[in-house]
C-alpha cells in the first residue's frame, strides 16, 4: 500500500541526470574501418589529418584564359588589350593560354580571365578590363595545408567532411561501432502492433517511437517484446537484455500503482540499481534511471508523450555518450515570440509542446493544446519544445522564448 501513496518527494531533473551519468563508466566503443560511402552519420574514431596540401598545385577556378595580370592593366571596354593565344609552353609577356576549371595554372601566368569576358579571333584574344593578381586562381594549399586537422575524433561525419577526406585521398575512415539499445515494454493491457487488440487493450506504440528515436541518433535497437505485469518475468527479461545490449529502455510499469513493478524488478537484479525515481518533470514524473552491470537503464513511462520527454532528458545524452560523441547533440534552438500565456507548476521542469510558424517574417510560437501525457497527436501537431524551468510559474504572452526544434518551421503561404 506504500506505493499507492504516490511519490513522497521528487528529484531535481538536473541532479538525477548528473548522478546517473556519473554512476556508469565511460568506455569508448569498439572501432571499425569502413569505406567512405558507408561512414556518413557515423561517429569518427580517429583524428583525420590532411596527408597533403589541397590543392597540391595552383589551378584555375574558371573556364577562361591564363594570363599575366600586368598585361591587362591598360585594358578597357573602348581600348581592349590584345594577347597572343599559345597552345604549349610558358605564358610570356603578351601571351595567354586557354584553361578549364581545375586545370593546372600554366607557368608564367598569375591570373585567369573568365571565358565570357573575352573575345577571340583565331589566336588573338581581346580582354576588356584590368585583372588583379591571383584572380580566379585556387592557390596551392589554399583550401587545406598538409598536417591540418580536418575532423576530430568524436565528430559525427556529415557529407562535407566525408567529401573533404575523399579529396585528400582517404578511402576508408575508422568509426565507432553503434551501441545496441534493448527496448522492453510492460503491461497486461499492451499488445504488439499487427496482432488483434482486445477490449481495454492498447497497441504498443512506445517501443516503436523509442526505437525510432534511438535509431535517429545512430544507435541500433533490439526489440525485447512485451512482458506482463509479473515481477519475475520482468526481472528475467531485464537480465536477458543486459547480457546482449549496451543499455536498456523499459516503458510502462514505473509509477506508484500496484502493478508498477519495473523499479522493484530492477532493484532485485543488482547494484547500484535505481539512482532516481520520481522526478520534478512534467510530463514524465514517474521516470526512473538505474545502473545494472555498469550499464545504463532508463525506466520510462507507459504514456507515449511522457516516455518521449523522458527519453529527451535521459536517453539523448546517454546514447550520445555510448556513440562516442564528444558532446551531447541537442536539438536546434531558436528564439521566437510566444503567441499566448503558458502556465506551469513551480518546482517542476516543464516541457511544453509548441508549433513554431513564420508569420510576416516573424517567428511565432503557438503552444499546442495539452491533452495529457498519452496524447501522441500533440507530438505530430508540434515541431518543438519550450522548457519552463523549476523556478518559473509560467510564460507571458509576447515573451521571447527559446524553442528546441525537432521538426521544420511552418511557413504561411
Amino acid at each position: 500500500m506504500v506505493k499507492l501513496q504516490g511519490f513522497q518527494t521528487l528529484t531535481n531533473v538536473d541532479k538525477a541526470l548528473k548522478d546517473w551519468l556519473g554512476a556508469w563508466s565511460t568506455k569508448k566503443p569498439q572501432q571499425v574501418a569502413l569505406p567512405l560511402v558507408d561512414v556518413c552519420g557515423r561517429i569518427l574514431a580517429e583524428d583525420v589529418i590532411a596527408m597533403d596540401d589541397l590543392p597540391c598545385f595552383d589551378r584555375s577556378a574558371m573556364d577562361g584564359y591564363a594570363v599575366r595580370f600586368q598585361d591587362s592593366i591598360d585594358a578597357s571596354q573602348s581600348s581592349p588589350v590584345k594577347l597572343e593565344v599559345i597552345e604549349t609552353g610558358e605564358v610570356a609577356v603578351g601571351q595567354a593560354k586557354q584553361v578549364w576549371t581545375g586545370s593546372p595554372l600554366p607557368k608564367g601566368a598569375d591570373a585567369v580571365i573568365m571565358l565570357e569576358d573575352t573575345n577571340r579571333e583565331g589566336n588573338i584574344l581581346e580582354i576588356y578590363g584590368p585583372l588583379t593578381p591571383c584572380i580566379n586562381i585556387i592557390r596551392h594549399g589554399e583550401d587545406v595545408k598538409k598536417g591540418q586537422l580536418i575532423a576530430k575524433e568524436g565528430t559525427r561525419l556529415n557529407p562535407y567532411n566525408v567529401g573533404l577526406a575523399a579529396a585528400l585521398g582517404y578511402s576508408t575512415l575508422r568509426v565507432y561501432q553503434k551501441p545496441v539499445i534493448a527496448i522492453l515494454a510492460t503491461g497486461n493491457e499492451v499488445v504488439a502492433v499487427g496482432t488483434q487488440v482486445g477490449e481495454h487493450q492498447v497497441f504498443d506504440s512506445n517501443k516503436i517511437i523509442l526505437s525510432a528515436m534511438c535509431q535517429e541518433l545512430g544507435a541500433e535497437t533490439i526489440n525485447f517484446g512485451i512482458v506482463k505485469d509479473n515481477i519475475e518475468e520482468i526481472s528475467e527479461k531485464i537480465s536477458q537484455a543486459l547480457k546482449v545490449a549496451d543499455a536498456l529502455i523499459t516503458t510502462g510499469g514505473t509509477s506508484v500503482g500496484g502493478l508498477d513493478l519495473v523499479p522493484d524488478a530492477v532493484n532485485r537484479i543488482g547494484k547500484p540499481g535505481i539512482i532516481a525515481h520520481g522526478l520534478a518533470l512534467r510530463p514524465a514524473m514517474p521516470t526512473g534511471v538505474a545502473v545494472l552491470n555498469d550499464k545504463p537503464v532508463m525506466i520510462l513511462s507507459g504514456n507515449p508523450v511522457a516516455s518521449i520527454i523522458g527519453f529527451e532528458v535521459f536517453g539523448r545524452p546517454a546514447i550520445c555518450r555510448l556513440l562516442g560523441l564528444n558532446k551531447t547533440e541537442q536539438h536546434l534552438t531558436l528564439k521566437a515570440k510566444l503567441a499566448r500565456r503558458v502556465s506551469s507548476v513551480l518546482g517542476r521542469k516543464t516541457y511544453v509542446r509548441v508549433l513554431v510558424k513564420l508569420e510576416a517574417s516573424e517567428l511565432i510560437v503557438e503552444p499546442v493544446s495539452v491533452k495529457g501525457p498519452s496524447a501522441i497527436s500533440t507530438m505530430t501537431q508540434s515541431n518543438g519544445y519550450v522548457v519552463i524551468h523549476e523556478n518559473c510559474e509560467g510564460l507571458k504572452e509576447g515573451e521571447i522564448v527559446l524553442v528546441q526544434m525537432f521538426g521544420n518551421i511552418e511557413v504561411d503561404a
